[in-house]
């Protein structure tokens, strides 16, 4: 595809040499996210990171990405926040918020939302999350991240072997990762969840008619013992009626340390989009895991600033300039790396 000026929607959009392509950017940004090296590439470009549902990760990963090119960032939190509290269409909100950024980032509850306003956006809108529908920018770093941590174990993403465990009728999350994997062949993914949360059928059948070797299953410990990626999600308790209703699942596939050593090969890479949910009633990925180096979860996150610096870089036509707007860091850099 023509990255230049495009619309970041669906990772239907995406074929395989355009993932390729994402993902060699990706790698180049490596040395300013660790702030190695800064860049002004572009200064004076002006961000607009419109959250409508709550966000930590997405909506602070945007932002810094954006920031790490020089960039700078104005923020909607909120529907309170903003003039759709009084009423105004989708359509107005995108004609006059495109024509105060050079980018939009834009996350909102309901299903086809986003693609709606960058209809009407003048500048291009990249999707944080429509709902229970796509999160397309966390499926590449999701990827990206299983790429990197299977070539650690001399593995490839053809032919590798996922579980993805917990809320796959409402995670957006594994909806789009899913469709990404369909670019690649030979692959076993078994899918874990309450009979009640499965995976939308129309998903599965997709997998199956590429050649994929799909399993359903509400059975944790058979589907984890030959993976080499275990990827769990939470309870998407926003999308259920009442909290009472997510309730009856919350809890249900919990992994730790124990569970892992009886039933996981010994380098089964664990992944979660975040935020992995830690009440005792819940507690997916228990805190015994932290200190298991096969854990990828905060590497996974991390990924998501360097993908995402990206797609600024290729969507706003400035990979070929990023090095030439290089300059050293003037203060101590990589505390905490």
């Amino acid at each position: 595809m023509n990255f230049t000026g495009a619309h970041i929607l669906s990772i239907q959009q995406f074929e395989q040499a355009d993932i390729e392509a994402i993902f060699n950017v990706a790698d180049a940004m490596l040395p300013y996210a660790r702030r190695q090296k800064a860049t002004r590439v572009l200064e004076g470009a002006i961000m607009g990171n419109m959250f409508f549902e709550p966000s930590t990760r997405t909506r602070v990963s945007f932002g810094s990405a954006f920031n790490l090119l020089g960039g700078n960032v104005r923020e909607t939190t909120g529907f309170e926040s903003s003039a759709i509290a009084k009423g105004e269409s989708l359509y107005d909100t995108a004609r006059v918020l495109s024509g105060y950024s050079d980018v939009v980032c834009m996350r909102h509850p309901q299903a086809g939302s986003v693609g709606e306003f960058a209809k009407a956006s003048r500048v291009p809108v990249i999707n944080g999350g429509d709902g229970s529908n796509e999160h397309p920018t966390q499926a590449l770093l999701d990827l990206y991240t299983i790429r990197k941590e299977l070539a650690s174990n001399g593995r490839d993403i053809n032919g590798a072997r996922i579980a993805m465990i917990g809320d796959l009728k409402y995670g957006r999350t594994v909806h789009s990762l899913c469709k990404l994997l369909n670019l690649y062949k030979g692959m076993r993914i078994s899918l874990v969840s309450p009979k009640e949360l499965s995976m939308p059928a129309e998903l599965v059948e997709m997998m199956r008619e590429n050649g994929h070797q799909v399993t359903v299953s509400d059975e944790l410990s058979s589907s984890i013992t030959n993976v080499d990626i275990a990827y769990s999600t939470r309870i998407q308790e926003e999308r259920f009626q009442t909290r009472e209703e997510a309730d009856l699942y919350r809890g249900r596939f919990r992994l730790n340390q124990s569970i892992y050593t009886q039933f996981c090969e010994p380098n089964t890479v664990i992944m979660h989009p975040l935020p992995r949910d830690s009440r005792s009633e819940a507690n997916e990925l228990d805190s015994d895991l932290d200190e298991n180096p096969n854990l990828a979860i905060f590497r996974q996150a991390d990924n998501g600033v360097i993908v995402r610096m990206a797609l600024f870089a290729m969507v706003l036509d400035v990979v070929h300039l990023v090095d030439k707007h290089t300059h050293d860091v003037r203060w101590f850099p990589g505390i905490g790396r």
